[in-house]
Protein backbone atom coordinates (compact mmCIF):
# COMPACT_ATOMS: atom_id res chain seq x y z
CA UNK A 1 0.00 0.00 0.00
CA UNK A 2 1.21 3.60 -0.83
CA UNK A 3 2.68 5.67 2.02
CA UNK A 4 -0.23 8.26 1.44
CA UNK A 5 -2.66 5.77 1.77
CA UNK A 6 -1.19 4.34 5.05
CA UNK A 7 -1.38 8.05 6.43
CA UNK A 8 -4.51 8.55 4.93
CA UNK A 9 -6.18 5.76 6.96
CA UNK A 10 -4.52 6.37 9.51
CA UNK A 11 -5.36 9.66 10.54
CA UNK A 12 -9.13 8.88 9.58
CA UNK A 13 -8.83 6.23 12.36
CA UNK A 14 -7.61 8.59 14.86
CA UNK A 15 -11.24 9.82 15.02
CA UNK A 16 -12.82 6.28 15.71
CA UNK A 17 -10.20 5.36 18.15
CA UNK A 18 -11.65 5.68 21.85
CA UNK A 19 -11.04 7.99 24.40
CA UNK A 20 -8.43 6.82 27.33
CA UNK A 21 -11.32 5.65 29.39
CA UNK A 22 -12.88 3.71 26.77
CA UNK A 23 -9.76 1.78 25.68
CA UNK A 24 -9.95 -2.00 26.03
CA UNK A 25 -7.34 -3.57 28.56
CA UNK A 26 -4.23 -5.51 26.86
CA UNK A 27 -5.02 -9.10 26.11
CA UNK A 28 -4.65 -11.44 23.40
CA UNK A 29 -3.71 -10.00 19.61
CA UNK A 30 -6.70 -9.37 17.50
CA UNK A 31 -7.42 -12.62 14.77
CA UNK A 32 -6.96 -11.15 11.31
CA UNK A 33 -10.14 -10.61 9.02
CA UNK A 34 -10.81 -12.93 6.57
CA UNK A 35 -11.42 -11.31 2.46
CA UNK A 36 -10.17 -9.24 0.06
CA UNK A 37 -8.99 -5.67 1.01
CA UNK A 38 -9.33 -6.39 4.67
CA UNK A 39 -6.28 -4.00 4.78
CA UNK A 40 -8.44 -0.80 4.07
CA UNK A 41 -11.47 -1.91 5.87
CA UNK A 42 -11.50 -1.91 9.30
CA UNK A 43 -14.42 -1.64 11.54
CA UNK A 44 -14.29 0.95 14.41
CA UNK A 45 -14.58 -1.62 17.08
CA UNK A 46 -11.61 -3.20 15.73
CA UNK A 47 -9.14 0.24 15.27
CA UNK A 48 -10.27 0.03 19.31
CA UNK A 49 -8.80 -3.54 19.59
CA UNK A 50 -5.80 -2.31 17.21
CA UNK A 51 -4.34 0.65 19.50
CA UNK A 52 -2.99 -1.90 22.26
CA UNK A 53 -0.19 0.09 22.79
CA UNK A 54 -1.50 3.55 24.12
CA UNK A 55 0.08 5.51 21.56
CA UNK A 56 1.35 8.74 23.05
CA UNK A 57 3.56 11.31 22.81
CA UNK A 58 7.06 12.12 24.92
CA UNK A 59 7.00 15.46 26.40
CA UNK A 60 10.09 16.20 25.37
CA UNK A 61 8.51 16.68 21.62
CA UNK A 62 7.24 19.72 22.57
CA UNK A 63 10.54 21.51 24.18
CA UNK A 64 9.37 25.01 22.45
CA UNK A 65 5.65 24.68 23.42
CA UNK A 66 3.53 25.22 26.37
CA UNK A 67 1.60 22.62 27.56
CA UNK A 68 -1.87 24.23 26.40
CA UNK A 69 -0.84 24.84 22.75
CA UNK A 70 0.52 20.62 23.52
CA UNK A 71 -2.49 19.20 24.70
CA UNK A 72 -4.62 21.34 22.14
CA UNK A 73 -2.18 19.54 19.37
CA UNK A 74 -2.87 16.12 20.90
CA UNK A 75 -6.43 16.80 20.98
CA UNK A 76 -6.40 17.65 16.80
CA UNK A 77 -4.69 14.11 16.32
CA UNK A 78 -6.59 12.28 18.88
CA UNK A 79 -3.58 11.16 21.16
CA UNK A 80 -4.61 10.81 24.85
CA UNK A 81 -1.34 9.62 26.53
CA UNK A 82 1.50 11.89 27.89
CA UNK A 83 4.73 11.50 29.19
CA UNK A 84 5.30 14.27 31.67
CA UNK A 85 8.34 16.28 31.38
CA UNK A 86 9.41 18.81 34.19
CA UNK A 87 9.35 22.12 31.60
CA UNK A 88 6.07 21.33 31.64
CA UNK A 89 5.21 20.66 35.42
CA UNK A 90 8.44 21.57 37.43
CA UNK A 91 10.28 19.58 39.94
CA UNK A 92 9.41 21.40 42.68
CA UNK A 93 5.65 21.37 41.52
CA UNK A 94 3.40 21.72 44.66
CA UNK A 95 -0.08 20.24 45.19
CA UNK A 96 -1.65 23.30 43.87
CA UNK A 97 0.15 23.44 40.78
CA UNK A 98 -0.29 19.57 39.98
CA UNK A 99 -4.15 19.71 40.13
CA UNK A 100 -4.18 22.41 38.05
CA UNK A 101 -1.68 20.82 35.63
CA UNK A 102 -3.81 17.35 35.72
CA UNK A 103 -7.07 19.17 35.67
CA UNK A 104 -5.83 20.60 32.20
CA UNK A 105 -5.03 17.37 31.04
CA UNK A 106 -8.25 15.70 32.46
CA UNK A 107 -10.06 18.82 30.43
CA UNK A 108 -8.33 17.53 26.79
CA UNK A 109 -8.72 14.00 27.66
CA UNK A 110 -4.97 13.51 27.98
CA UNK A 111 -3.40 10.64 31.10
CA UNK A 112 0.13 11.47 32.37
CA UNK A 113 1.23 7.69 32.59
CA UNK A 114 4.30 8.70 33.56
CA UNK A 115 6.86 11.67 33.82
CA UNK A 116 10.72 12.10 32.65
CA UNK A 117 13.35 11.83 31.68
CA UNK A 118 14.50 13.17 34.77
CA UNK A 119 18.35 12.78 34.81
CA UNK A 120 19.58 12.08 38.55
CA UNK A 121 23.23 12.62 38.88
CA UNK A 122 22.91 11.50 42.86
CA UNK A 123 21.45 10.36 45.61
CA UNK A 124 19.96 13.63 46.49
CA UNK A 125 18.40 13.79 43.13
CA UNK A 126 17.36 10.59 43.27
CA UNK A 127 15.23 11.61 46.00
CA UNK A 128 13.93 14.84 44.52
CA UNK A 129 12.40 12.98 41.16
CA UNK A 130 11.22 10.20 43.28
CA UNK A 131 9.23 12.76 45.39
CA UNK A 132 7.88 14.31 42.14
CA UNK A 133 6.72 11.25 40.82
CA UNK A 134 5.09 10.43 44.06
CA UNK A 135 3.02 13.86 43.94
CA UNK A 136 2.19 13.33 40.39
CA UNK A 137 0.69 9.74 41.14
CA UNK A 138 2.27 8.17 38.41
CA UNK A 139 3.62 4.71 38.81
CA UNK A 140 6.60 5.01 36.17
CA UNK A 141 9.71 7.38 36.19
CA UNK A 142 11.82 7.68 32.74
CA UNK A 143 15.45 8.60 33.91
CA UNK A 144 18.51 8.59 33.63
CA UNK A 145 20.70 7.41 36.61
CA UNK A 146 23.68 9.49 35.73
CA UNK A 147 24.58 12.95 33.71
CA UNK A 148 25.09 13.82 30.55
CA UNK A 149 29.41 13.72 30.51
CA UNK A 150 29.52 10.22 32.90
CA UNK A 151 30.92 7.19 31.29
CA UNK A 152 30.33 4.66 34.26
CA UNK A 153 27.01 3.69 35.82
CA UNK A 154 27.13 5.10 39.40
CA UNK A 155 26.65 2.24 41.74
CA UNK A 156 25.48 4.13 44.71
CA UNK A 157 22.49 5.90 42.42
CA UNK A 158 21.07 2.58 41.45
CA UNK A 159 21.65 1.47 44.89
CA UNK A 160 19.58 4.40 46.16
CA UNK A 161 16.84 3.88 43.38
CA UNK A 162 16.71 0.27 43.93
CA UNK A 163 15.41 1.23 47.36
CA UNK A 164 13.22 4.03 46.07
CA UNK A 165 11.49 1.46 44.13
CA UNK A 166 11.05 -1.03 46.82
CA UNK A 167 9.41 1.41 48.79
CA UNK A 168 7.31 3.57 46.05
CA UNK A 169 6.52 0.94 43.98
CA UNK A 170 7.34 3.45 41.12
CA UNK A 171 9.11 1.46 38.58
CA UNK A 172 12.34 2.94 36.70
CA UNK A 173 12.93 3.08 33.13
CA UNK A 174 15.78 3.87 32.24
CA UNK A 175 16.38 6.26 29.10
CA UNK A 176 19.17 5.44 26.58
CA UNK A 177 20.70 8.03 24.15
CA UNK A 178 22.78 6.31 21.68
CA UNK A 179 25.89 6.78 19.92
CA UNK A 180 25.46 10.76 21.56
CA UNK A 181 26.00 9.62 25.31
CA UNK A 182 28.94 6.78 26.57
CA UNK A 183 26.23 6.36 29.46
CA UNK A 184 23.69 3.87 28.39
CA UNK A 185 24.32 4.09 24.75
CA UNK A 186 21.92 0.96 23.91
CA UNK A 187 19.60 -1.38 25.25
CA UNK A 188 21.73 -3.95 26.29
CA UNK A 189 23.92 -1.52 28.54
CA UNK A 190 20.87 -0.84 30.54
CA UNK A 191 19.83 -4.67 30.61
CA UNK A 192 23.37 -5.44 32.00
CA UNK A 193 22.79 -2.86 34.94
CA UNK A 194 19.42 -4.01 35.89
CA UNK A 195 18.84 -7.61 34.87
CA UNK A 196 20.25 -9.04 38.85
CA UNK A 197 18.26 -6.25 40.33
CA UNK A 198 14.46 -5.47 41.63
CA UNK A 199 12.38 -6.30 38.30
CA UNK A 200 10.65 -3.06 38.67
CA UNK A 201 13.98 -1.13 37.32
CA UNK A 202 14.08 -1.76 33.02
CA UNK A 203 14.06 0.32 30.03
CA UNK A 204 12.80 2.89 28.21
CA UNK A 205 13.59 1.65 24.47
CA UNK A 206 14.18 4.85 22.40
CA UNK A 207 13.72 2.60 19.00
CA UNK A 208 15.89 5.26 17.19
CA UNK A 209 19.14 5.95 19.18
CA UNK A 210 19.24 2.19 19.91
CA UNK A 211 19.62 1.94 16.05
CA UNK A 212 21.73 4.63 15.60
CA UNK A 213 24.48 2.69 18.11
CA UNK A 214 24.44 -0.27 15.99
CA UNK A 215 21.27 -2.35 18.03
CA UNK A 216 18.61 -4.08 16.38
CA UNK A 217 15.80 -2.40 18.41
CA UNK A 218 13.35 -4.97 17.15
CA UNK A 219 15.62 -8.10 18.70
CA UNK A 220 16.34 -6.35 21.34
CA UNK A 221 12.18 -5.84 22.50
CA UNK A 222 11.69 -9.05 21.91
CA UNK A 223 15.42 -9.87 24.34
CA UNK A 224 14.66 -7.84 26.83
CA UNK A 225 10.74 -7.76 26.57
CA UNK A 226 10.01 -8.36 30.50
CA UNK A 227 11.91 -5.39 31.36
CA UNK A 228 10.76 -2.35 28.75
CA UNK A 229 8.40 -0.33 29.99
CA UNK A 230 8.10 2.47 27.97
CA UNK A 231 9.03 2.68 24.20
CA UNK A 232 9.76 5.84 22.89
CA UNK A 233 9.32 5.88 18.93
CA UNK A 234 11.56 7.40 16.11
CA UNK A 235 12.52 6.75 12.70
CA UNK A 236 16.10 7.42 11.20
CA UNK A 237 18.32 7.44 8.33
CA UNK A 238 20.96 5.17 8.95
CA UNK A 239 21.88 2.94 11.53
CA UNK A 240 25.02 5.11 12.60
CA UNK A 241 25.78 8.03 14.71
CA UNK A 242 25.28 10.09 11.30
CA UNK A 243 21.71 8.71 11.27
CA UNK A 244 19.09 11.41 11.62
CA UNK A 245 15.82 11.84 12.82
CA UNK A 246 12.45 11.36 10.15
CA UNK A 247 9.00 10.95 10.02
CA UNK A 248 7.79 7.51 10.83
CA UNK A 249 7.84 5.54 7.53
CA UNK A 250 10.82 7.53 6.21
CA UNK A 251 14.05 5.92 7.47
CA UNK A 252 14.90 2.59 7.95
CA UNK A 253 12.94 0.87 10.42
CA UNK A 254 11.26 -1.83 9.75
CA UNK A 255 7.53 -0.55 11.50
CA UNK A 256 5.48 -3.55 10.18
CA UNK A 257 7.59 -6.12 12.07
CA UNK A 258 7.82 -3.50 14.66
CA UNK A 259 4.30 -3.81 15.57
CA UNK A 260 3.95 -7.72 15.19
CA UNK A 261 6.67 -7.79 17.72
CA UNK A 262 4.93 -5.47 19.73
CA UNK A 263 1.81 -7.74 20.05
CA UNK A 264 3.63 -11.19 19.79
CA UNK A 265 5.83 -10.12 23.40
CA UNK A 266 2.86 -9.15 24.74
CA UNK A 267 3.59 -5.43 25.47
CA UNK A 268 1.50 -3.82 27.81
CA UNK A 269 3.16 0.13 28.00
CA UNK A 270 2.68 3.30 26.50
CA UNK A 271 4.66 3.60 22.62
CA UNK A 272 5.27 7.28 22.49
CA UNK A 273 6.51 9.72 19.70
CA UNK A 274 9.01 11.28 20.41
CA UNK A 275 9.51 13.58 17.21
CA UNK A 276 12.88 15.39 17.01
CA UNK A 277 13.49 16.02 13.14
CA UNK A 278 12.10 19.67 13.27
CA UNK A 279 11.65 20.44 17.20
CA UNK A 280 11.21 24.22 16.00
CA UNK A 281 8.29 23.37 13.74
CA UNK A 282 6.76 19.23 14.82
CA UNK A 283 3.04 19.36 13.85
CA UNK A 284 3.24 18.36 10.08
CA UNK A 285 5.82 15.47 10.83
CA UNK A 286 3.87 14.91 14.21
CA UNK A 287 0.70 14.11 12.48
CA UNK A 288 2.17 12.30 9.20
CA UNK A 289 3.77 9.82 12.02
CA UNK A 290 0.85 9.24 14.04
CA UNK A 291 -1.12 8.57 10.82
CA UNK A 292 1.29 6.21 9.78
CA UNK A 293 1.84 4.47 12.85
CA UNK A 294 -2.11 3.63 12.89
CA UNK A 295 -2.22 3.05 9.30
CA UNK A 296 0.26 0.49 9.82
CA UNK A 297 -1.38 -0.78 12.79
CA UNK A 298 -4.58 -1.21 10.62
CA UNK A 299 -2.73 -3.14 7.95
CA UNK A 300 -1.25 -5.89 10.38
CA UNK A 301 -4.21 -6.86 12.05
Amino acid sequence: MKRRTFIRTGLASAALLAAPSQLPLMGSEPKPRKGRNTTIKVSPSDLEKADLFHLGMAGYTFNKFDIDTTLAFMQKINVHYLCIKDFHLPLDADAGQIAAFKAKLSAANVIGYAVGPIYMKDVAAVDRAYAYAQRVGVDLLVGVPGTWGDTVPNREVLDHIEQKVRETNIRLAIHLHGPDMALYPDATSIWEDVKDRDPRMGLCLDIGHNLRYGSDSIYDLKRYSKRVFDIHLKDVTAPTKAGTAAELGRGIIDFPLFIKTLRKVGYKGSVSLEYEKDMSDPFIGIAESVGYFRGVQQTTL
